[in-house]
């Protein structure tokens, strides 16, 4: 049996390092891409959407749609333009502008943190943009869920409401009409 070295500091009990959080990361956003491709592939039998939180609201993005989840880097300010456009991120050479969309859709401005992510647009769509999302959530299988009724008001780009099992409300957001939105498209002030 080994004893303890006791000149070496006792590692807390119960609370992961943080090389162990950033492999877990790593693992889970390994199995999303895949998970994504298979989907995309139409491997994945079952109606998969992206689920993300923008704000304090749960929004479902096709995976035809939504392209690479990116970490929230430097992003590059743009003079005069609406507070909902935060600027252009350079991803390997690319720039795509950024957009905070819970500001584009009148809730308060998202303040980017650990877990906030930049989902870009998917190449089919050809627009090079990217939303600010508070949280990716991961694959969710809308034919487990309740369709509800669109709500009166909803965008012209809000396709369905649904309910999944916990009760929680997701709407899904179809990017081919956001990309059509003359609100959208208009960034100067």
């Amino acid at each position: 049996m080994s004893q303890s070295n006791p000149d070496l500091p006792a590692k807390p009990i119960g609370k992961p390092d943080a090389a162990a959080r950033r492999t877990r990361l790593r693992e889970f956003q390994t199995q999303l891409v895949e998970r994504m491709q298979a989907a995309r592939a139409g491997a994945d039998t079952r109606v998969q959407r992206l689920g993300v939180m923008i704000g304090q609201r749960r929004w479902l993005l096709s995976l035809q749609e939504a392209g690479e989840i990116l970490s929230v880097g430097a992003i590059t300010k743009v003079p005069l333009t609406q507070d909902w456009y935060l600027g252009l991120l350079n991803v390997r050479g690319n720039l795509i502008s950024v957009v905070d969309f819970a500001r584009f859709v009148g809730q308060p401005a998202t303040v980017p943190d650990k877990e906030s992510r930049i989902v870009a647009f998917a190449p089919g769509l050809a627009f090079n943009c990217g939303l600010l999302v508070t949280r990716v959530l991961g694959l969710r299988n809308v034919a487990d869920m309740e369709k509800d009724q669109a709500g009166e008001g909803d965008a012209q780009w809000t396709t369905h409401r649904y309910v999944d099992r916990e009760a929680q409300e997701w709407t899904e957001l179809d990017l081919s009409l956001v990309v059509q939105d003359p609100q959208f498209l208009h960034v100067g002030v």
